[in-house]
């Protein structure tokens, strides 16, 4: 009845409203009397109006730059996706994208939609939006650099460190002398055009380099601290550098240039003397997520804008003010975390991408028309490989590292990726690189960046009889192994209580392994040790209630479901298991309609159905990564569908497949380490015979009961603990919609 009241209140006030309105429209009409309101009449019909007004509206500029940001987000999300798929960092594939729809590419191929969609006009725009997204970008960049590794091996680290800048600045210079009278722009001094030249060689790109050393599973040796501590030097070195290179292209020369250095000086000092102490002041006193209020998020953001622009008006760039206020920001890593998780999706995956196509826009590759050309630009990465590649490599070997450490801090010290962008944009822009040379450093940056990991690659293949990492799983040799995979923390405890029920009884004869993988562009190499032991921390206590022994293992990865794969079938493991989610969008349209478009439009469907690994209409009950780690684990696999698992006492076994007999050994093991009461039923065409039925109650001493599909109601399934069976009697059910699932307590799907 309420719900009555309620709609003939909404009626009837809707209806009131609406009458009062027209009264007042229709009177309002008498007013425009003596006003000279002039009404337009259509000449060409009210569709054409429509369509001119509509063509218009396209042409809006907030329109066109709206449609230009989503074009570009597409275009960078999908060639991010295939950089990782071939082990390539995803800002690898948003460079790309940047070229590919810029004039090299898009404007040869569709001029008229290239001209259309980023006409020149509208360039302004986009650069503006995409400065305030570098801006916000070297702000966690400066906030990502942890100042305190520096202490440590501080000396070996800037000896490696500026042998990596000063001995590829000084091929730079040599590049420049060789290059300047053909390729330097008239009335460019040769001094600017050999210093860009020159920091541009130098120059590592921080972030990337922070996140192969995660994706190598490196970070926590000492090969991974030395090399993140050489390339936060290497950062900080080289864009003070840069500061002082602006100041003098802008200034004219290097005297003229110490006004603006001396005041940048003063700048420094006040931003660390007396904006840090406040900033650690003000994080002190609201450290949690509850305290942090918008006036304190306020006061950091104004820092942020006032840094920035401080250093703007100076003249050594916006950007090195961003960079400078993310590294006074205080240091406590929740602190930061807070800060970098409002900021870099934004500035990541909305700004940079804008950058990119900017860049892009900007590089000409049909500018290199010529076998000459083309050979100046394979000089230019020969001088930018040997440089930084070898400089850094023969620093390292010379103080003392291995020489496969060396070469892999060398190849890593060689990548350039964004941070050479953002250098060769700057010369862009100060007018010091012409378009020409500006498309060969473009070249350089993708190419320095591509070798990186192929490179990383063949050192490890050239050194493959190097001892292997402590860490290595596959030093393990226990009889049954078990590896759990979890995503959420939170699920990581039931896991285990599977785990432990298979296997209580015969600790000496076992071994669980915990593994949690994180996606790599998620984490900080500062906060890493945090997050891996906040992930942990259920599952370990849950091993202690339980008294079982586990192994942690902790991998970051740019593609989980395959890392999981991978590690399963090289650790010698008998049994993975993982858990299933629940997609936020089941049971409602929006859900059914993405559901179906995102099934058809994935990347990998597609590729599956091209290859013939899967149909691209195929229904499944399990998400993509599950189907992909069903793809290439060559492991049995056990997904829990967890509802609150406790104990294991009583297991439910439905035997529905033809191939369903394996399961039988599974039931053994709860009831030899668990004394699992199983009852099993049958199908019609039970997937197991007579005998082996007849063997398996023999030896489970009357552990086992048979019940028929009538008794399997609501009553009896809420007395078990746990479901066991395969995924083909699991999608018999799923394809029946048998409606018991509902009642059905934790699942266990096994797959052979």
């Amino acid at each position: 009845m309420k719900q009555f009241k309620n709609l003939i209140f909404y009626i009837t006030t809707i209806g009131i409203a609406g009458i009062i309105m027209y009264w007042i429209v229709i009177s309002g009409d008498h007013l425009e009397v003596g006003r000279n309101v002039v009404v337009h009449l259509s000449s060409k019909g009210y569709w054409q109006d429509f369509l001119s007004g509509f063509w218009q509206n396209l042409r809006h500029p907030l329109a066109l730059l709206l449609a230009q940001i989503v074009v570009i987000i597409l275009a960078a999300r999908f060639f991010g996706w295939i950089c990782q798929k071939i082990g390539q960092p995803s800002v690898m594939g948003e460079i790309i994208a940047g070229i590919i729809l810029g004039p090299s590419v898009l404007g040869s191929l569709i001029p008229g939609f290239s001209a259309t969609l980023f006409p020149v006009k509208s360039l302004d725009n986009l650069q503006m939006l995409s400065q305030i997204g570098l801006v916000m970008f070297m702000f966690v960049v400066g906030m990502e650099l942890d100042l305190k590794v520096l202490k440590h091996k501080a000396s070996e680290a800037v000896v490696i460190s500026h042998a990596s800048i000063i001995i590829p600045f000084t091929a730079g210079m040599g590049l420049a002398f060789y290059i300047y009278r053909s390729f330097a722009p008239m009335g460019v001094k040769f001094t600017s055009f050999g210093l860009f030249l020159a920091i541009a060689m130098s120059i590592t790109a921080f972030p990337v380099l922070a996140r192969i050393v995660q994706e190598r599973g490196i970070h926590k040796t000492k090969l991974g601290a030395m090399v993140i501590t050489c390339a936060a030097a290497d950062d900080i070195t080289a864009w003070s550098l840069l500061a002082v290179v602006i100041a003098i292209v802008k200034a004219g020369s290097f005297v003229s240039a110490l006004y603006t250095i001396l005041l940048a000086v003063i700048y420094v000092v006040i931003m660390i003397m007396v904006i840090k102490p406040f900033l650690k002041r003000v994080a002190e006193l609201h450290e949690s997520n509850e305290n942090l209020s918008k006036p304190i998020v306020a006061i950091f953001f104004f820092i942020l804008i006032l840094s920035a622009y401080s250093t703007e008006i100076i003249g050594i760039h916006a950007l090195f003010g961003g960079f400078l206020a993310g590294t006074i920001m205080p240091t406590n890593p929740k602190f930061r975390n807070l800060f970098i998780e409002k900021i870099e999706d934004v500035a990541m995956v909305l700004f940079l991408p804008l950058f990119f196509v900017y860049t892009g826009l900007r590089t000409e590759i049909g500018l290199l028309n010529n076998i000459g050309l083309w050979e100046i630009c394979g000089l230019i990465i020969l001088v930018a490989v040997v440089g930084k590649f070898v400089g850094s490599a023969f620093a390292s070997k010379f103080v003392g590292h291995s020489w496969k450490d060396s070469l892999t801090i060398g190849a890593l010290m060689n990548t350039r990726g964004l941070m050479e962008l953002v250098v060769l944009n700057i010369g862009y822009d100060l007018g010091v690189l012409a378009p020409q040379i500006f498309a060969m450093m473009v070249i350089m940056a993708l190419v320095t960046t591509f070798m990186t990991g192929p490179a990383l690659n063949l050192i490890d293949l050239i050194f493959k009889k190097e001892i292997r990492e402590e860490t290595d799983i596959t030093a393990i040799s226990p009889i049954f192994r078990v590896l759990i995979s979890f995503g959420i923390a939170e699920r990581g405890p039931a896991l285990l209580r599977i785990a432990h029920g298979l296997t209580r009884k015969s600790a000496d004869k076992t071994s669980i392994t915990a593994m949690h993988l994180s996606p790599s562009n998620e984490l900080h190499h500062y906060n890493i040790d945090e997050y891996e032991q906040e992930s942990f921390t259920p599952i370990i206590s849950e091993s202690v209630v339980l008294n079982q022994n586990i192994t942690t293992l902790f991998k970051p990865s740019g593609n989980i479901s395959a890392d999981i794969a991978e590690v399963a079938n090289s650790g010698e493991f008998n049994l993975l298991l993982i858990g299933m989610g629940q997609s936020i969008f089941e049971g409602t349209l929006l859900g059914r309609i993405l559901g179906f478009t995102t099934h058809i439009i994935k990347p990998e469907r597609i590729i599956g159905t091209f290859t013939g690994h899967e149909g691209l209409f195929e229904k499944t009950s399990f998400d993509d990564r599950i189907r992909q780690i069903f793809t290439n684990s060559k492991i049995p696999i056990g997904i829990l569908i967890d509802k609150g698992v406790k104990d294991i006492n009583r297991i439910f076994l439905p035997i529905i497949g033809e191939n369903d007999g394996f399961l039988l050994d599974y039931a053994k093991r709860f009831i030899d380490n668990s004394a699992s009461e199983i009852t099993l039923s049958f199908s019609t065409t039970p997937g197991v015979n007579k005998k082996e039925i007849d063997s398996f109650e023999k030896a489970s001493r009357g552990k086992v009961l048979q019940v028929t599909g009538q008794s399997i109601n609501k009553d009896f399934l809420n007395n078990q603990d746990l479901v066991l069976m395969s995924n083909e009697g699991w999608q018999h059910l799923m394809k029946s919609k048998s409606l018991w699932l509902q009642y059905a307590p934790s699942i266990l799907i096994l797959k052979q």
